[in-house]
């Protein structure tokens, strides 16, 4: 893209609508996205699909798209945190994409979470900021119904172990989680946070949710999380990858199962998935 015109500088896209920051246009990236943190989570990722290959790669952004199980799908990477996150939901959704599940690491927060335990997140505590740069903090970042229902199936036909509930989201991996800076530095209002999140019922800290949830309830999207948890914060163990291949599985298979149900509602005509709907799936499966 280097030396070539772009719209604006208010519209940062070609005029082919490649995108400033992904180097992808429309076309190129399938409805369904993977938004893994790591660049090197998309190429494990894909490595699971029957084809797949390299879109683009541009600064911490790999984008690959292929097929899985005859579905079109694809893997964007965000890289760490909520201000590169966003930006890769906002262009993702300029080309047409609108179904995001994000596929990572977390640190649970309670013992009965075993390391490489999955965790599927219904809503996230806003405790980044980019998702305040969008809306007041009143707003509430909630997975979309058919997506989480689509990982938790996804997760019982693998027979995986995995957790539902709220997840925290923050811009910080050491003093924002509550863990000691350099030197040892904490602020005093973070001192204790580990505890209050548990009181009221988080299951886990990540750095992405809050966002990918604002944001696609905003733009009338798709989004849902499924993490690997590798650490623990009351055990204090920490295995690196612990669960991270289920995790990559159980979206894979979600986004099959949900391509399944987006076709089945427009079959019946009918603008959400229900417990009616999904008897009608299971019996199409000769269930």
């Amino acid at each position: 893209m280097a030396g070539r015109k772009l719209k604006s500088a208010s519209v940062p896209e070609t005029e082919e609508k490649m995108q400033y920051h992904l180097r992808v246009k429309p076309g190129d990236v399938s409805r369904y996205v993977l938004v893994p943190g790591d660049p090197e989570r998309v190429k494990r990722i894909a490595s699971f699909w029957d084809k797949a290959w390299e879109v683009a790669h541009h600064r911490e952004y790999l984008t690959y798209t292929g097929y899985y199980k005859g579905v079109l799908i694809s893997a964007t990477s965000t890289g760490i945190g909520s201000p590169s996150t966003a930006i890769a939901i906002e262009e993702l959704a300029r080309i047409g994409s609108d179904t995001f599940i994000r596929v990572g690491t977390t640190g649970a927060l309670r013992k009965e979470i075993d390391i490489g335990d999955l965790i599927i997140s219904t809503g996230a505590v806003r405790l980044e900021g980019t998702s305040k740069q969008y809306v007041t903090p009143e707003y509430p970042a909630v997975s979309s119904l058919d997506v989480t229902l689509a990982l938790i199936e996804a997760c019982e036909e693998l027979g995986v172990r995995y957790h539902l509930g709220l997840t925290a989201s923050t811009d910080s991996f050491y003093v924002g989680q509550e863990r000691p800076g350099y030197k040892g530095y904490l602020p005093p209002f973070n001192k204790g946070l580990v505890d209050f999140l548990k009181s009221v019922g988080v299951l886990n800290f990540e750095m992405e949710a809050a966002t990918i949830f604002t944001l696609a309830n905003i733009y009338g999207l798709r989004a849902g999380s499924i993490c690997a948890a590798i650490a623990n914060r009351e055990t204090e163990e920490f295995v690196v990858d612990a669960g991270v291949d289920d995790a990559i599985r159980a979206a894979n298979e979600a986004v099959k199962i949900l391509s399944e149900w987006d076709e089945l509602r427009s079959i019946e005509g009918k603008k959400y998935i229900s417990p009616s709907l999904i008897k009608k799936w299971f019996e199409r499966r000769g269930y």
